[in-house]
């Protein structure tokens, strides 16, 4: 599987936004529409059943619905992630004529208060209307939401809407303290009562509305997660704008350069990355929980991709060679 993000523009400034995306946030050197054909094509090659596209804001990206129709001919299985503000009509019904294995829509607030606190100028009935487009075009909805002390008290609430609106799953889980949000962490982190109330919700209306909709929570924390990975590493290759792949979207590690690299070697690349992070005598001391932060003296304003590049590389994680499908890479902000 690959998560593909197209670009780092978006026309919000979401202040939970874990990719550091925005207006004006492309990324220098972003795959131009041919770069990105011919990786889609070789992903098509390769034989890829299943790819996302994200962003920033994908449908911004200039060849949003180029790269989708290349892969969508080639049989391959698409989600599109959108936070709905530019997904019309005419989107859904470009989209619902090839193989979409869902589209995922943010909705992050019931009311206009709690949604524009978090997407400030953002508009709550595009985002509920675009989710509407998807399911009258015949789509599979997903909705995810992002838990922040500002809209905590609408979860539930979103849970209802998604489900009239004719979602087969909610997304959520904890806030990540990466991108823009750890900016903003002491505003927008919910503490530890909240949270438990949070999941708590969660268990019991994922009971009440078992085989209407599916509610997922878990992992509840990027820790968890990182700690699963560690275990059992994703067969996801995560690709950022520029061609470059990452292990993981919670660690800083590049492993392969798709401008320069075919799929298949960037697969063997990530295979090895992961093995490497796994055998790592200290990967477990470096993963950014808020015990490790405080152990480490992390600096609270840093993101954890941040902090875990610093603690990698006191302890020899990071090794700055390149072209070796076996290494690696280096910290790529």
């Amino acid at each position: 599987m690959i998560s593909w993000q197209l670009t780092r523009e978006c026309d919000l400034a979401c202040l939970h936004c874990c990719t550091d995306s925005g207006p004006g946030q492309a990324m220098p050197g972003e795959l131009c529409r041919e770069e990105a054909l011919s990786l889609a094509a070789d992903i098509a090659e390769f034989g890829v059943p299943y790819v996302m596209l994200c962003g920033g804001e994908p449908l911004l990206s200039p060849h949003f619905f180029d790269v989708a129709e290349k892969l969508g001919e080639s049989g391959i299985q698409l989600k599109v992630e959108t936070n709905g503000q530019r997904f019309t009509v005419e989107s859904a019904r470009r989209l619902a004529a090839l193989p979409i294995r869902s589209i995922q829509v943010s909705l992050d607030g019931e009311t206009d208060g709690a949604y524009r606190s978090l997407r400030p100028g953002a508009s709550l009935s595009a985002a509920q209307a675009a989710c509407r487009f998807v399911r009258e075009a015949g789509m599979p909805l997903e909705v995810t939401f992002a838990p922040t002390r500002e809209n905590l008290c609408e979860a539930s609430a979103v849970i209802d809407r998604a489900l009239a609106l004719g979602a087969f799953r909610f997304n959520t889980g904890m806030l990540m303290r990466v991108g823009s949000a750890a900016g903003y962490w002491d505003r927008l982190v919910p503490n530890a009562e909240q949270y438990e109330e949070f999941f708590s919700m969660l268990e019991a209306r994922s009971l009440e509305l078992a085989g209407r909709i599916e509610l997922c929570f878990k992992p509840r924390s990027l820790d968890e997660a990182m700690a699963l990975q560690l275990r059992q590493p994703p067969a996801v290759l995560l690709v950022r704008p520029d061609g470059l792949v990452h292990l993981s979207a919670s660690m800083p590690f590049v492993c392969a350069d798709l401008r320069t690299q075919p799929l298949s070697r960037a697969w063997h690349a990530y295979i090895a990355g992961w093995e490497r992070i796994r055998n790592m005598q200290h990967a477990r001391s470096v993963l950014p929980s808020e015990s490790s932060r405080a152990a480490c003296g992390a600096d609270p304003r840093k993101g954890d991709r941040d902090v875990l590049a610093e603690a990698s590389a006191s302890v020899g994680v990071l090794d700055r060679e390149t072209g070796s499908e076996a290494v690696v890479g280096a910290v790529v902000r």
